[in-house]
């Protein structure tokens, strides 16, 4: 496509006298893309059926007699006043039976037939109007799908299409009853007309249940998001379609909602100030783009890629000077085609009056704009050679949904998050310079010299086959407390000792798990004792072989971590939460049985990544601190872009090539 570089841009928020010098600097900065009008409905439709994308037309216009094309948003994420004064009920409600009222954004309900007839109307009118416009290139569906509406809609619309849902699932609702364990608390079921959604309740609630609940909103996010594709794709088929992710965010499945689009894109914030200060950990920025590129197993398109201080009421810490180019970079390192930054010039209205832009609000070039300016200036001439190419990692760590929407229903700790467990194995690799994928239970992991699954917690028969046979053919498994623990309806099993049939597979069983509520443990590897947190699962040896045991606990003495031999394969189990020392050292211990290469060595805070075409691999080394830092590479490569090679100074992005027989 050859459009690497952008940046989000609201003209509608500025004088119309203002466009063309926007356009004059984004060119000037290296811009070749813009994402526009994803909230600007009241702006083109100021009442029913009365159209106006003459000023956007001018804009799109403008910006293409710059070289710069135009990537519209679908604006149904913040529906007008006149469309909720018209229709109230298209305002959600929350699990407390409260509306939820018009007056910031995400205010619909997704179900609504009144709001998809309004949607219908006017997505058709858009894309008609822009069907054959030759500045624009695409469509972003709607904004971020999940965001704000983690306890939305609970209206009546709602709860006739999960009771439809629900039949078609399950049949009848004595199938129902059974999946759901409707014998406990008396709360089974004569038809599926008595099934409401999940308001709040007087105490506890039906895990089983909840879970259907979590999946049918999924299904719903998905379903919102292909009533719109398919009407682009109708009116538009030279456009392509994507939508804005948000990482790991689990209101919506983004493999299902992968599937409507043409490729998938991200918003990354790492310095907001909801994340750790000053800034989110770098291998967790490499976590979420990993786990964006395994969505479609392909690259993706940073949408909004932070650009200066995030905020609403509350600001994060300022960007400091590399800072921005360094993130912006490692989105291309982890497969990013192009990147777009949020956003052109810092709102002077609204909520997001203090979410900085690569301008301030005064619209004067200042340090953000220039740094810009070097990075596009610098890799904009690779980006071709990039574009389309992935990493070819040795290693996959398995990612659900399921098991998400089953922690945050019942999380075992007060303290246990799913991701967060992911996220720790993979920072014992990231650490290690060695590239990860992200993959579902399900996919063929046979590429792959060793897979870690933490917390399989659902489990069928066909995953449990599925694991035993890439184990038995070659592979290396690593599978974690709570494995096998419920069926895919959320009831516990109760037809053998955990974890289930992948006890064979393990070599072990589990009849006891102690909760580390309040406290921590210990455990003893080669001659070392570390902490561990938040669980043990106390195991008996049923043919494996312990590598690690308990150093506390009334099971003091009896395996903690342990290793099986399995056809021609091994599978590994970690009983517990390792902290950071044992997880560095186990993690260790597998990679060199795995005979897994590392990129090179580095400390803390420099990564290395690759990318890799047929003959050749693109390796980005990335300093993500303010101080100078130095390393060495493992492999063959040529230095394109640095200043000194094993060297690197401040937020300083290297890049060098290689090929791709000789890494």
């Amino acid at each position: 496509m050859g459009i690497h570089f952008g940046v989000d841009y609201y003209p509608e928020h500025w004088p119309r006298e203002r466009w063309e010098t926007d356009a004059k600097l984004m060119k000037e900065m290296g811009v070749q893309v813009v994402r526009m009008a994803e909230f600007s409905w009241f702006k083109m439709e100021p009442a029913l059926g009365e159209f106006h994308f003459e000023w956007l037309e001018e804009a799109v216009a403008l910006l293409d007699s710059y070289g710069i094309k135009t990537i519209l948003g679908t604006p149904t994420a913040a529906p007008p006043a006149w469309i909720v004064r018209k229709n109230p009920e298209i305002q959600p409600i929350d699990r407390e039976g409260r509306r939820r009222y018009f007056g910031g954004r995400h205010h619909d309900c997704q179900s609504n037939a009144v709001y998809r007839a309004h949607i219908r109307r006017f997505v058709t009118a858009f894309a008609k109007q822009f069907a054959d416009n030759p500045g624009v290139i695409g469509w972003q569906i709607d904004n971020e799908l999940g965001n704000s509406h983690g306890d939305l809609c609970m209206c009546s619309s709602c709860r006739q299409l999960y009771q439809k849902w629900l039949k078609r699932k399950y049949g009848t609702i004595e199938a129902l009853n059974e999946a759901w364990g409707a014998a406990f608390w008396s709360q089974g079921y004569n038809d599926f007309d008595q099934i409401g959604t999940p308001l709040i309740t007087a105490a506890g609630e039906n895990p089983s249940a909840m879970l259907d609940w979590k999946c049918y909103c999924s299904d719903l996010v998905v379903n919102f998001a292909e009533w719109q594709a398919d009407i682009i794709r109708e009116n538009c088929p030279n456009h392509f379609i994507t939508h804005n992710y948000m990482g790991f965010d689990n209101k919506v499945d983004y493999y299902d909602l992968g599937t409507l689009l043409d490729f998938v894109s991200n918003d990354i914030y790492p310095a907001g100030h909801w994340q750790k200060q000053p800034h989110q950990p770098e291998n967790e920025l490499a976590a979420c783009h990993d786990v964006v590129r395994g969505y479609k197993k392909k690259p993706f398109w940073m949408m909004e890629q932070q650009a200066g201080m995030a905020g609403w009421e509350i600001m994060g810490r300022a960007l400091e000077p590399g800072q921005m180019s360094a993130w912006a970079m490692q989105s291309v390192a982890h497969g990013a085609d192009a990147v777009v930054f949020f956003r052109w010039r810092t709102c002077a209205m609204g909520t997001e009056q203090y979410w900085h832009g690569i301008l301030g609000h005064s619209g004067r070039p200042g340090r953000t704009y220039y740094e810009a300016q070097k990075l596009t200036q610098t890799f904009a001439k690779y980006m071709d050679d990039f574009e389309g190419t992935m990493p070819d990692p040795e290693v996959a760590i398995v990612h659900s949904f399921r098991q998400n929407y089953a922690f945050d229903i019942q999380p075992n700790h007060p303290q246990l998050r799913y991701v967060e467990q992911l996220q720790k194995y993979y920072k014992a690799l990231h650490g290690k310079k060695i590239p990860v994928d992200f993959v579902q239970d399900m996919d063929d992991l046979s590429k792959y010299k060793l897979v870690i699954a933490p917390l399989q917690y659902l489990m069928t028969p066909g995953l449990e086959q599925h694991y035993m046979d890439y184990v038995e053919g070659g592979g290396h498994l690593v599978l974690t407390m709570r494995t096998g623990v419920k069926d895919a309806n959320n009831l516990c099993m109760t037809d053998r000792e955990l974890p289930g049939r992948l006890g064979e597979l393990c070599g072990i069983e589990v009849p006891e798990y102690d909760c580390l509520l309040e406290t921590t443990g210990g455990v003893l590897y080669g001659k070392k004792e570390y902490a561990v947190e938040k669980w043990c699962d106390i195991i008996e040896l049923k043919g494996a072989n312990q590598i690690a045991e308990y150093s506390t606990g009334f099971y003091r003495q009896t395996p903690a971590i342990t290793e099986n031999p399995y056809g021609k394969g091994t599978a590994w189990y970690i009983g517990t939460e390792p902290g950071e020392e044992l997880m560095e050292d186990i993690m260790t211990y597998m990679i060199g049985v795995c005979g897994i290469r590392t990129l090179g060595t580095a400390a803390d805070g420099v990564e290395m990544m690759t990318r890799e075409s047929d003959d050749k691999v693109w390796l980005f080394v990335i300093n993500h601190t303010g101080d100078e830092q130095v390393y060495h590479l493992h492999g063959m490569y040529t230095m394109l872009e640095g200043e000194k090679e094993e060297q690197l100074l401040p937020y300083e992005v290297q890049l060098f090539v290689g090929n791709k027989f000789q890494k």
